[in-house]
């Protein structure tokens, strides 16, 4: 009877229905890791994107060494954002292992999803300095959201040590010609009692961009 569900359940994960592709990984994670993860391995192997997908989605809800492997294999070999920003999610769950994956990962790939997942991931981690390295390379981003998330997540390495090197990086955007680099800062610098990240904020209420202004008599308001 074990076998006969085990069989349906795979049938029922290559679903041409989303709803059973859903059921049947969330009963999926109910079953023991030496069971599971097999399948999910074998799910990422295929060729359809979605299917792989769903394997990277199921291997975070078991937290062993072997589902850790399979995500560690994904995010090296896999080609697709979709699938590489949903293995860095589950990898995530595996908490300090997985960060110097996820930093690979995030200095490997040039696609705005994978790079944006990473940085949304971080933010809210005591993991300070790899957040500022990758902040530093998505300010280089030609993707304009990707430098967006960027500059917003100096707002959590402010409250760090690593505050002096925010404020530097702050210091410059706050001074660049696009309106929504500085329109993000003065954003970032939300809630910061640092006399220089008031300075700054004095100068963006100032701003040509009533967007700018906006944003800078928020966050001074703070």
């Amino acid at each position: 009877m074990e076998r006969q569900r085990i069989e349906q359940m795979q049938m029922r994960l290559r679903s041409e229905a989303l709803n059973q592709r859903k059921e049947a990984l969330d009963e999926l994670a109910e079953f023991p890791p030496e069971v599971a993860v097999p399948i999910l391995e074998k799910l990422a192997g295929e060729r359809d994107f979605a299917l792989r997908r769903l394997a990277a989605m199921g291997l975070g809800n078991h937290r062993t060494d072997a589902a850790f492997q399979a995500l560690q294999q994904m995010v090296s070999q896999d080609q697709d954002a979709n699938v590489l920003a949903e293995a860095a999610n589950s990898m995530f769950e595996f908490g300090e292992a997985a960060i110097p994956s996820l930093q690979e990962l995030f200095e490997r790939s040039d696609h705005w999803l994978v790079r944006q997942t990473i940085i949304s991931l971080l933010i809210g981690t005591p993991y300070n300095e790899v957040l500022l390295a990758m902040v530093r390379q998505a300010l280089e981003d030609d993707t304009e959201t990707v430098k967006e998330t960027g500059i917003l997540a100096l707002n959590q390495i402010l409250k760090s040590p690593l505050q002096p090197q925010a404020l530097t990086l702050l210091s410059e955007l706050a001074q660049n010609a696009d309106w929504r680099t500085r329109w993000r800062t003065a954003t970032a610098l939300h809630g910061c009692q640092d006399p220089q990240a008031k300075q700054l904020l004095a100068q963006l209420q100032q701003d040509e961009n009533y967007r700018v202004v906006a944003a800078a008599l928020e966050s001074a308001s703070a």
